[in-house]
């Protein structure tokens, strides 16, 4: 008898990181991999920019969505062409973990609202605080209740889905993660970023702060960064649950 092959993770591109990072560090769908760790499942990926057919729910082990420059308010074709199929892993209960955009774009498509967050841009690495909620959930359960975690928004989800369970905030941000049924996730934080590219990001953007703003400071963040390999687990199981 043959083995059933292992079902993919797929990991949907939408948009590409800085050019002065692609070119040392390689782009967001590398980042994510390599963030996920020694994982039995085969990895895809999918650029979502260029419209193409999209697998069935039931023929994945999960998805992840990276982040993007692009903005979820400008309901770009590529963009809201995802949202019924983001719907449909949802209600089949593939897992799914929506990153930054992917993380906006998956509250969107399941009824929240999103749009320029009226505090202006957040940068640079801060404490994200899990609420209560995240004690008991699958892919934030045992984990500290600060996190040091990456972030460079400028968007943010000003209403969370219906029945989504809210998992974290810090001052700024009121939305950092939510779960909306049993394994569909949004970190608005990078899970995947190391100091160096989230450095990247201080640079690139300190000539935009503020006059006088002190450009963020930038530290480790094993805790927010093994997310992902967390995912990649929770993935594998549920993949051997429908086999």
């Amino acid at each position: 008898m043959h083995a059933t092959p292992a079902l993919p993770l797929l990991i949907v591109k939408t948009g590409d990181t800085l050019d002065t990072l692609t070119r040392t560090m390689g782009d967001f769908e590398q980042w994510v991999a390599a963030g996920l760790g020694e994982t039995t499942l085969p990895l895809q990926v999918l650029d979502a920019r260029k419209l193409p057919a999209l697998p069935a729910p039931a023929a994945l082990a999960g998805v992840i969505l990276t982040g993007s420059h692009a903005m979820v308010s400008d309901r770009e074709p590529w963009s809201e062409a995802l949202v019924p199929w983001l719907q449909a892993l949802v209600t089949h209960g593939t897992p799914v973990l929506g990153i930054c955009y992917g993380h906006q774009l998956l509250a969107h498509a399941l009824g929240g609202e999103v749009g320029y967050h009226p505090g202006g841009l957040e940068l640079g690495t801060v404490d994200v605080h899990l609420t209560p909620a995240a004690q008991a959930d699958a892919l934030f359960s045992g984990l500290p209740t600060c996190l040091h975690a990456h972030v460079v928004h400028a968007q943010t989800v000003r209403t969370l889905p219906p029945n989504a369970a809210h998992l974290a905030a810090n001052a700024h941000e009121p939305h950092h993660a939510f779960r909306v049924g049993r394994h569909a996730w949004g970190v608005q934080f990078h899970p995947e970023f190391n100091a160096a590219a989230m450095q990247g990001y201080v640079e690139h953007l300190a000539p935009t702060l503020p006059a006088g703003q002190p450009c963020p400071a930038v530290q480790e963040t094993a805790l927010s960064n093994g997310l992902l390999a967390r995912f990649a687990r929770l993935c594998e199981r549920s993949a051997a649950w429908q086999d």
